[in-house]
């Protein structure tokens, strides 16, 4: 079937996305469950004691599937946020002088945890954001394994030796933490992005304030209560969430805080960059993205349906490494686009707790509303709806899961990052054109590429202006590799031996000759 019939046969039913619906008694039955849980909170976390608003104003986190009300949450401001800094620089002290084995140890313990609740953690996070609960289990593992990676490299923070220059001299290099972290984390993955900034903040022995999104912060608020079983002393770990720019104002304004550690909008981590400009702190930005995937000619069509299938619709499309544009040499364009299609075609829209579903609902209204108006703008500039293209029958946020075709660069879909479950497919000819249309943009985050020409892999990777770069691969994130961009898409490293760095100070000593007269 050739893309002109099936743009022609997209309205009929049978070629809409499978439905699950969502069943709202089984989600209320779970949430109550869950809220009897050892682990389940609904404070914020302070000195290691579970507190509300000083004014006692709260805020609801709603479920997207249902549009239920979970739980009401404190929202705080810029007063609990400075004692939540004062607890975290006062534990300053005593975690950073503790040896890196006992540190080690308390992280272990915590991974322990996280992995004994991976069930209930895996619940909460499909509760709160809705993504499919095999997902969400994905997402605990991958969240738990930055705790165990970096309980293991709080033992291998080294320093130097340097060679003196004189003979009486003896210079040395030391690691130490750069002391109370500010942590700003997304919705999208409500776990990972915290223990990914966490884990190695506490492994070298600074102390962590933590900002989740206000939208989830059921799992963060979960995961501290693990991290204070865990033996984490009070004080060494905070949780402060509701009004997002006073929690950040004071996180900036705050000499005690020596870093901020920030993963969302490119709009917001330019904010916090040039606040961060008034005590002269470090700063870590993981930004937005515009992910190019390339397939060229001579790819595996199957890998490449399959790779790209996993980079675009993860988490419904709302992960800033999704790949944003598709971009497919016009000798296997046509058969592309017919083999993605009946591909997205079987992925099942529905509550993240229902069997088979692979796409859940978007995180709220305003995201729709995006989705929305970059596929309108698309169409009015002559792109083609080949799948998809509206709201779900399901109704509340869930959105088709959505192929466009004949997109050009000019188009939001291709100038922006839509956060949906849309992939738009764009046609070159040469390999110098798809790698011009894919570093035409303020972003450098994620890029994939598809072929099987060894040599065409290396000159195409080396030539791609982005931090990570995927072959033959759509899902590429380990805690074991550097995760971070270039361009607008942010400044320093996560996970590996490299983010640990994130959280050091080098100090330089020179030691002279003491019985020197």
């Amino acid at each position: 079937m050739t893309v002109a019939r099936l743009a022609r046969c997209k309205i009929l039913p049978s070629h809409l996305p499978r439905m699950h619906l969502p069943s709202a008694h089984r989600q209320m039955s779970i949430a109550a469950g869950l809220k009897n849980s050892s682990i389940f909170r609904s404070q914020g976390l302070i000195g290691g004691k579970w507190i509300g608003a000083h004014d006692g104003k709260t805020i609801q986190v709603n479920n997207p599937a249902t549009g239920e009300i979970i739980a009401d949450v404190p929202f705080m401001g810029r007063r609990e946020t400075n004692d939540a800094i004062s607890s975290a620089y006062n534990a300053f002290n005593s975690w950073s002088k503790q040896t890196a084995a006992e540190r080690s140890k308390c992280l272990r313990k915590w991974y322990d945890l996280i992995m004994s609740h991976k069930e209930e953690l895996g619940q909460l996070i499909t509760l709160e954001q809705g993504k499919p609960l095999k997902e969400a289990l994905g997402e605990v593992s991958y969240g738990a394994s930055f705790i165990e990676f970096f309980a293991e490299e709080a033992k291998r923070v080294y320093g130097d030796i340097i060679p003196a220059t004189l003979a009486d001299r003896r210079l040395f290099v030391l690691k130490q933490p750069v002391g109370v972290v500010g942590a700003i984390t997304p919705w999208n993955f409500p776990l990972a992005m915290i223990t990914r900034k966490v884990g190695p903040a506490l492994a070298c022995g600074c102390t962590v304030v933590v900002k989740p999104s206000e939208l989830t912060p059921l799992t963060a608020l979960a995961a501290a209560e693990l991290a204070l079983q865990a033996g984490i002393p009070p004080g060494v770990l905070n949780v402060v969430m509701g009004n997002a720019p006073d929690i950040g104002d004071a996180l900036l304004a705050s000499p005690q805080v020596r870093k901020i550690t920030f993963t969302g909008s490119t709009a917001v981590g330019k904010k916090l960059m040039a606040g961060a400009a008034g005590t002269v702190k470090r700063i870590s930005l993981e930004l937005g993205g515009n992910a190019p995937c390339i397939v060229f000619d001579d790819a595996d069509l199957d890998v490449a349906v399959k790779g790209a299938l996993a980079a675009k619709f993860r988490n419904s499309g709302q992960t800033c490494v999704c790949a944003n544009r598709i971009i497919v040499q016009e000798g296997i364009y046509e058969k592309f686009a017919e083999a993605f299609s009946k591909a997205v075609q079987n992925l099942q829209v529905g509550d993240g707790f229902s069997e088979g579903v692979v796409q859940g609902p978007l995180i709220n209204e305003a995201a729709v509303q995006k989705v929305e108006s970059y596929i309108q703008d698309a169409i009015s500039k002559g792109a083609k709806v080949l799948l998809g293209g509206k709201r779900h029958s399901l109704g509340m946020t869930f959105y088709e899961p959505t192929v466009v075709t004949d997109v050009k660069s000019e188009m939001l879909l291709a100038r922006e990052e839509v956060f949906g479950p849309v992939a738009p497919l764009l046609q070159f000819k040469t390999e110098e054109e798809a790698i011009r249309i894919a570093n035409d943009t303020n972003s450098g985050l994620a890029a994939y590429i598809f072929t099987n020409n060894v040599q065409r892999t290396w000159r195409v990777l080396e030539a791609l202006e982005y931090g990570l770069v995927g072959v033959n691969e759509g899902i590429i994130s380990t805690e074991v590799a550097p995760f971070g961009g270039v361009k607008q898409s942010g400044l320093g490293r996560e996970g590996s031996k490299y983010g640990i760095d994130e959280y050091l100070e080098l100090k330089y000593v020179c030691l002279g000759d003491m019985n020197r007269k």
